[in-house]
């Protein structure tokens, strides 16, 4: 389903996977390929290859992969972390993609136990329909001024 955007510069997918088994989420070719081939599924075109690389932070539970791609309509990150069996997982576009296709997607690939997720529409007030924000815009300031 698109996400059906009314204004706006465009969908932002947040998804949050838990119960991930630690192989995957530890592996850096995987989630190189995830992000070298996801843009292609979603209709997006990437404008450089995935950059992936393992990070050590402080204690040793405190590591994990961090990945992103450059897609010409923003960007797609992924962070791990194995030893809490946990991904977080951006996608933000200027362009409308199928948000459940890659939720469902990407739940699978990982192998998720569960999933929290929140689709946002960023940029309010950019010129998608410079009409139309003009308008909700305006409304939106006339609220919060009686408020």
């Amino acid at each position: 389903m698109l996400t059906d955007l009314q204004y706006g510069f465009g969908p932002h997918l947040m998804l949050d996977l838990y119960g991930c088994p630690k192989e995957k989420l530890s592996d850096l070719n995987f989630v190189l390929d995830i992000l070298d081939n996801l843009p292609d599924k979603i209709g997006m075109t990437k404008i450089s290859p995935p950059h992936v690389f393992q990070y050590n932070g402080k204690g040793k539970k405190n590591w994990g992969v961090s990945g992103v791609v450059l897609i010409s309509e923003s960007h797609i990150s992924i962070h791990t972390f194995p030893e809490n069996n946990h991904a977080f997982i951006d996608i933000f576009s200027c362009k409308e993609f199928d948000t459940n296709f890659a939720r469902d997607e990407l739940v699978s690939l990982f192998q998720a136990g569960r999933h929290q997720e929140m689709v946002k529409n960023r940029g309010a007030e950019f010129p998608q329909n410079v009409r139309e924000v003009t308008d909700i815009v305006h409304q939106e300031r006339l609220e919060h001024v009686r408020v």
